[in-house]
């Protein structure tokens, strides 16, 4: 049935995909190993080293973040290898699984799905492993499912405290360019995202920022990988190639993207995000719901994630806001399945969007029969007013 209007998409990911991008992607395939191509890879990397915050090398793949998940582990390490991961939400629980699969022997940390990584935790853990059996650390920076940042620099801290040579291997897949991450500064050995987030591009396209420590250690690991490769992958990288047909049209929109986020500066960038996050908290508190994230400092930029009234089905309401005011908000996912639902306020995202989002679901669940308190929306704009200048 056709619907009119926009559809609101507000899932934490994929996110919507400017017309600059698409347009971009739209433009004709070139030959991947002639010298427009070379060019247009020489600048998709260095863009994509201003976003990641680093010197360092950073590569593509064509893939999800899986894929990068998967890059991560098999380039640094090797079979029996134990690694630390953290039970903090459904895509920690997935990297841990990952490993798993690989033949790394995995200690699941475990956490509250409300709260990030604890850099005590991680401190007291790595002082007890005098023989440094533990090769990485497996830290998710923004917990999609959950709504909740991981404070990776306090994390950091307690690794070099303890003085621990671990990897610390960080998926940022949806963090890279809406939250502060700073990959050389806080010590990032290996941090992993997509394309499909604050990217603001299609999935397709995964990445891996690669320390010097990391790098290293590729060289000693002993995990099988061909396609994942590092080595052939920055080998070609040098002049602008790819080891493997790349994802041309992908990289197009890569490219206009990166300019997009040039244009309007990183730290605007980030500042844009906290602002709307901060708008859209708001209008929850005002609706008298709960916010799962129990912690102030973990309350993520990307996404929040509202657990129902006791009762109250979060699918129901999904298919409700989608049914009748065209808006797709995001699931819960794993042990939070009908108990939650997910406003994503990343990406190519404005005030506007945000209050016609917002008043989808408060339309969503008064035709729910959600019990909830009137007033979310103006609760958000009155947040707006005091951080985005607008005069009363």
């Amino acid at each position: 049935m056709a619907r009119p209007g926009r559809h609101f998409l507000q899932i934490p990911g994929p996110t919507n995909t400017p017309d600059r991008v698409l347009r971009a992607m739209a433009a004709p395939t070139i030959d991947h190993r002639g010298p427009e191509f070379a060019e247009l890879g020489r600048e998709v990397l260095a863009g994509l080293k201003t976003v990641f915050q680093t010197e360092s090398p950073v590569v593509i793949y064509p893939a999800s973040g899986s894929g990068a998940w998967e890059a991560s582990l098999v380039n640094t390490l090797s079979p029996g290898d134990t690694v630390l991961a953290f039970d903090i939400g459904e895509f920690a629980e997935k990297w841990a699984e990952v490993a798993r699969r690989l033949g790394l022997v995995v200690e699941l940390v475990p956490g509250t799905w409300g709260r990030g990584v604890d850099p005590d935790e991680v401190g007291e853990r790595l002082e007890r492993d005098r023989d440094h059996r533990i090769k990485a650390l497996l830290v998710v920076h923004n917990e999609t499912s959950t709504g909740v940042t991981s404070r990776l620099p306090a994390i950091r801290r307690a690794i070099d405290q303890a003085r621990h040579p671990a990897l610390l291997l960080v998926d940022a897949v949806s963090s890279l360019g809406s939250i502060d991450l700073r990959h050389d500064e806080w010590g990032l050995d290996v941090t992993l995202a997509g394309s499909q987030k604050a990217l603001m591009l299609t999935p397709g396209l995964s990445f891996n920022a690669i320390s010097a420590k990391a790098l290293a250690a590729s060289k000693t690991a002993r995990l099988p990988r061909a396609y994942w490769a590092w080595d052939a992958m920055l080998a070609a990288n040098a002049t602008g190639f790819f080891p493997t047909t790349p994802s041309t049209n992908l990289l197009f929109g890569l490219r206009e993207a990166l300019r997009m986020m040039a244009e309007e500066g990183l730290a605007p960038c980030l500042a844009r995000h906290r602002r709307l996050a901060e708008a859209a908290r708001a209008a929850v508190r005002a609706w008298n719901l709960e916010i799962l994230c129990e912690r102030e400092d973990e309350l993520s930029p990307v996404v929040t994630t509202v657990v129902m009234p006791d009762g109250h089905d979060a699918e129901r309401l999904r298919a409700i806001t989608l049914e009748q005011f065209n808006l797709s908000l995001g699931a819960g996912l794993g042990r939070l399945k009908g108990r939650t639902f997910r406003i994503g306020h990343l990406g190519d995202f404005n005030e506007v969007m945000l209050i016609g989002t917002l008043g989808g679901v408060e339309l969503g669940l008064e035709a729910a029969g959600v019990p909830f308190r009137a007033g979310g929306v103006m609760a958000a704009i009155e947040e707006l007013k005091t951080t985005s200048g607008v005069v009363s």
